[in-house]
């Protein structure tokens, strides 16, 4: 008997994701530091051998905790020394056709759906303020945008791809303060 549910939308899963061990963190916190490594010297900074090292990367892409590889580019060395985050608040649901318009920019480096007091925030990096306004007149001729706020970073002290490592601590229940 034919089943009559639909499938179409069913998607393989994949290879088993199995939890991180020791040494895929470790090889994810080197990789993340300088993907160029080959496995020999990826190998001897983690532990392990060359192939067994090939073999936990090729299981982390499998799994998409390694989604990719790419060069990090400096901002001010490309001719785009300035960062800004913008508060964007929209309208309706026009926010996936706005955004998917504006992801073509090269400017635009990050777009997130946020909860608070704003509906998106984005991440842009631009040559000048001017070209900062640009883009505010651009987002602005857009339908759906309602206002944005833009705050200009004036310094850097750390910025970074996501991290391997986890920080078991911030877990736990913040410590009373009548327990100390």
């Amino acid at each position: 008997m034919p089943n009559s549910e639909k499938t179409e939308n069913v998607q393989d899963k994949g290879p088993e994701a199995r939890p991180l061990d020791t040494f895929d963190r470790k090889i994810l916190g080197e990789l993340a530091v300088d993907a160029g490594l080959s496995y020999a010297e990826l190998g001897s900074r983690v532990g392990l051998s060359a192939p067994a090292v090939h073999e936990r990367v090729k299981r982390l892409r499998a799994t998409g905790r390694i989604r990719g590889t790419v060069a990090v580019l400096d901002g001010p060395a490309t001719g785009k020394p300035f960062l800004a985050f913008v508060h964007v608040d929209t309208t309706g649901g026009s926010k996936s056709r706005t955004f998917r318009a504006l992801s073509e920019l090269p400017e635009l480096e990050e777009i997130h759906s946020v909860a608070g007091d704003t509906c998106t925030l984005l991440k842009v990096r631009c040559a000048s303020s001017r070209a900062l306004e640009g883009l505010l007149a651009r987002l602005y001729a857009m339908p759906g945008i309602k206002a944005t706020r833009s705050y200009v970073v004036l310094s850097t002290y750390l910025e970074r791809t996501p991290q391997a490592g986890i920080t078991e601590a911030l877990e736990e229940p913040p410590m009373d303060e009548t327990a100390r």
